[in-house]
């Protein structure tokens, strides 16, 4: 042990140390700028005519929650393996919990590592980790994670057409990074021209025919691609009688890229629109 004050004799050399006194008979140790290294037990020793008294007070430093390490922002690949790392400090040690922002916000189970085994695309969002021991306000870290995929179409959309009008050909995909999209007439790829109007709006692209007539019915194809895979979804016109045409969706494959294995899936579905002339 070692000996901080000797009556009013200052033996420490520590400047945060000083001795208060209230008269003759109450004396206090304070100690300024507290750390964990202060922990421990005092002694104050009190010399009289019969026999020294002494009284020990143990100080218990507490230290606020403070993470001092964390996952930085990533992207990562559909069905990959994440782990999220949050590191903190403090006295008491403090709890870590985890949440993912978006959509819920519900607790996740992991304390400083928090595994997401095979992650999928609606697990991508803002995680939230929190360290707290009741000392102070809990310490707040955030990770942003970004989930790829390839490209899955989620609607299209033909509209009813007069023979000279406008007719319009939608096509909506879903992707991680944003899908580029391409328009073919058969085997042929479509680009923009008196006739033919492609836009292309984040996750939407939109295929405007001009002044239609009986030969633009035929096979048109709208594919969505990222370097994950692509999409194709393919629209028959068959104009079957004169004031009706039968629109068929016919083909949805989808094209994933998973080393060297490639998986084709086909759907038929029939749809009915009118066409007026």
């Amino acid at each position: 042990s070692n000996i901080i004050f000797a009556g009013q004799d200052k033996w420490s050399l520590d400047p945060r140390v000083d001795l208060v006194t209230k008269g003759q008979l109450e004396y206090s140790l304070r100690i300024q700028k507290v750390d964990v290294y202060d922990e421990g037990s005092y002694t104050c020793s009190i010399q009289t005519k019969q026999q020294p008294k002494t009284s020990q007070v143990y100080l218990i430093v507490q230290v606020p929650a403070s993470i001092y390490k964390v996952s930085e922002d990533i992207v990562v690949n559909e069905g990959s393996n994440v782990t999220l790392s949050c590191l903190a400090s403090g006295r008491p040690d403090p709890l870590i919990t985890w949440r993912l922002l978006n959509p819920s916000a519900e607790p996740l189970d992991g304390e400083e590592y928090l595994d997401i085994m095979g992650i999928m695309r609606n697990q991508a969002g803002r995680y939230e980790c929190k360290a707290s021991n009741d000392v102070a306000t809990p310490d707040v870290k955030y990770v942003n994670v970004v989930v790829n995929y390839p490209p899955t179409i989620k609607k299209t959309q033909s509209s009813e057409t007069p023979v000279g009008r406008i007719g319009t050909l939608q096509c909506d995909a879903t992707a991680v990074p944003n899908p580029e999209f391409e328009w073919y007439r058969d085997e042929k790829r479509l680009s923009n021209n008196q006739a033919i109007n492609i836009q292309i709006l984040g996750s939407t692209t939109i295929l405007m025919i001009a002044n239609v007539t009986e030969e633009d019915y035929g096979n048109y194809t709208c594919v969505a691609s990222n370097r994950l895979g692509k999409c194709l979804f393919n629209v028959t016109h068959n104009l079957t009688q004169p004031g009706l045409t039968k629109t068929h969706v016919w083909l949805l494959k989808l094209i994933l890229t998973n080393g060297h294995r490639t998986i084709a899936l086909t759907l038929n579905v029939p749809m009915t629109a009118r066409l007026r002339k």
